[in-house]
């Protein structure tokens, strides 16, 4: 039976059969893996799976969504029961608790299996650099299957698991996503619960979760969401499914140039991709890629690799030759940086930053290989650092940024290689991708992991996808534009820009006295009245409480005709004002004055 169960939902069923048993069909999982497979560092004891299912009996199966599931986690996570080596058995300890997300998934009734193989220390995006072995790809043992997380993505992609923890600091978790066909989320730093996972880069680490489905990845997401009792270095705004709402097109971002190896099919299957965006209904906008390309080349070649340099400065002093030679040269890059590099550095983002989030005012989300290339085993071990260094392109400024992103599965090539992308949004937009992801996987209509089954209908419902957050468009029409001095009102609110629009010719615009600062009002009139110039912003419905306790006399929030017929919220002034107020109408909106007075 556990032949054919590879998803939550399948894995749910079957335990729902007559006569199923959780304890016999899990020592049945344990009998059938095999020790020498390289994607595993460690199997639990019989033993070890016994204690677990004392504990399971112990638990409210009815509160438990993950009752009798099995799963993996990357060997740089702890786990009582296991030692945690992070592929470095010289550096091997036995962790006194749980790491946090281990201890929420089996309070959810998760039953781990085995602790995964990874690049040593998790530095790499190749899956190579192991004294355990290096993980072949899933699809043919001829190519990587990418890293550092390689061990958890391997799994899933078999169907040993319905899913697996890694973790993602410069693309861990997204790469082998791509490589081996399958879903690979990775939420935003800072919103999940770290402690307990060896670090690779502590102030921009985060795990990811490998699955199937994003409809599997999200719901062990929602389980997983929030941190624990540990310092935190981002502050997430949270937004549970927050693309927008109406009838707007989602507008897809992608990037202008995009650098994809044909060798292996990629850079058609980026174009292939790039039509599914059109034929699900999406605007594509190609976006300008240089900043966040900036923002990569930080992650190694700037101070954070002395985050990296930190956690194994201790073995590298005693025991140097006891670490991969290839990680040992990454890290040692951080003996070249001293504070003030590190300080300039973090300047330099800082600004970057600001940059970066002006692509949010073109698009919704973006879209980009998850990987440019995937390289042979021989080619990897002639070029060992450039290649790891080429498939970060896509990956690397994620975390730094702050942002959240998904991978998943896109095409097969004719190589028969799989070819994934990724796509990304602000930081805390990780269910809104869960369910643009959903709706992707469900066209695309690929294959399970490496073959597995056909994707059914069914593998794109769940009951425990959150529902996608309501949001609501307003016209704001002065202070509150790019540019002038409320804006940051909108900003603070997760606003997003949708465009610039004009009211029907039924509006005079005034210019009001002695507010501060200056603000106009917009007042509808019967005769003489002008088509003003707006801009349009969704906000989310939760926030449109605070900021209507901002508004002061004698503006308010009301509806608004547009030229084309449709009624809009936005900022509506009492007929009051039009007797003691300068009428600018003629100026067609606030920015064209405020230009005239300047």
């Amino acid at each position: 039976m556990i032949n054919q169960l590879f998803t939550l939902s399948e894995w749910k069923a079957a335990y729902e059969l007559p006569n199923s048993d959780v304890k016999s069909t899990l020592h049945q999982l344990l009998m059938s893996l095999d020790k020498s497979d390289p994607a595993w560092i460690s199997i639990c004891s019989k033993e070890y799976l016994d204690a677990q299912l004392q504990y399971l009996e112990s638990l409210d199966r009815s509160e438990c969504p993950l009752y009798g599931i099995p799963f993996a986690v990357k060997d740089n996570i702890d786990a009582l029961g296991f030692v945690t080596t992070a592929a470095c058995p010289e550096f091997a300890y036995a962790p006194k608790e749980n790491a946090t997300l281990v201890s929420r998934l089996q309070l959810a009734g998760a039953i781990l299996i085995g602790k995964t193989n990874l690049d040593q220390f998790a530095t790499g995006l190749v899956g190579v650099r192991s004294p355990y072995g290096h993980v072949p790809n899933s699809f043919n043992n001829q190519f990587i299957s990418g890293g550092s997380s390689s061990g958890s993505a391997s799994v899933v992609a078999r169907g040993i698991v319905p899913f697996a923890i890694g973790t993602d600091t410069a693309g861990s978790g997204r790469i082998p996503a791509g490589f081996n066909n399958i879903v690979g989320m990775k939420p935003t730093p800072g919103s999940v619960p770290m402690k307990g996972v060896l670090p690779a880069c502590r102030t921009i680490d985060v795990f990811s979760i490998f699955a199937l489905t994003a409809v599997d990845a999200a719901a062990v997401l929602s389980l997983l969401q929030g941190t624990d009792q540990e310092p935190t270095f981002n502050s997430v705004s949270y937004k549970p499914g927050w693309f927008g709402s109406g009838d707007r097109r989602l507008k897809v971002g992608i990037p202008k140039s995009v650098q994809c190896d044909e060798r292996v099919g990629y850079q058609t299957a980026f174009k292939t991709s790039i039509g599914k965006l059109t034929d699900l209904g999406l605007d594509c906008i190609e976006i300008d890629m240089s900043v966040l390309n900036e923002v990569a080349k930080l992650l190694y070649d700037g101070p954070w690799v002395s985050e990296r340099y930190s956690v194994i400065q201790g073995i590298l002093a005693s025991n140097p030759n006891d670490i991969d030679q290839t990680v040992k040269q990454v890290i040692e890059k951080a003996i070249n940086f001293d504070s003030k590099d590190t300080f300039n550095a973090m300047y330099r983002l800082a600004a970057l930053k600001v940059e970066s989030k002006k692509i949010w005012d073109e698009i919704d989300v973006l879209m980009v290989p998850t990987a440019p290339t995937l390289p042979t085993l021989n080619e990897l071990k002639l070029e060992p650092i450039k290649k790891n260094s080429e498939l970060g392109l896509y990956t690397n400024f994620v975390n730094l940024l702050g942002w959240s992103a998904i991978a998943v599965p896109s095409e097969i090539t004719p190589m028969g290689l799989p070819f994934g992308v990724t796509f990304i949004a602000p930081g805390g937009s990780e269910y809104a991708l869960s369910q643009l992801a959903v709706k992707w996987q469900k066209h695309s209509g690929l294959q399970l992991g490496s073959n597995l089954r056909s994707f059914n209908h069914d593998d794109g419902v769940t009951k425990s996808m959150p529902t996608v957050e309501s949001s609501i468009q307003i016209a704001v029409v002065g202070a509150h534009l790019k540019g002038f001095p409320l804006h940051w009102q909108l900003i603070e609110r997760n606003c997003k820009f949708v465009k610039t629009a004009k009211t029907a010719k039924s509006y005079k615009l005034v210019a009001l006295g002695s507010t501060v600062p200056a603000k106009p009002g917009l007042i509808r009139v019967d005769k003489e009245g002008a088509c003003i110039e707006v801009e349009m912003y969704e906000m989310p419905t939760c926030e449109i409480g605070s900021f209507f306790g901002l508004i002061q006399q004698p503006l308010g929030l009301g509806s608004i005709e547009l030229d084309d017929g449709k009624w809009v919220k936005g900022f509506i002034c009492d007929s009051t004002a039009l007797s003691h107020s300068k009428d600018i109408s003629t100026f067609g909106g606030w920015r064209k004055y405020s230009e005239s007075l300047s």
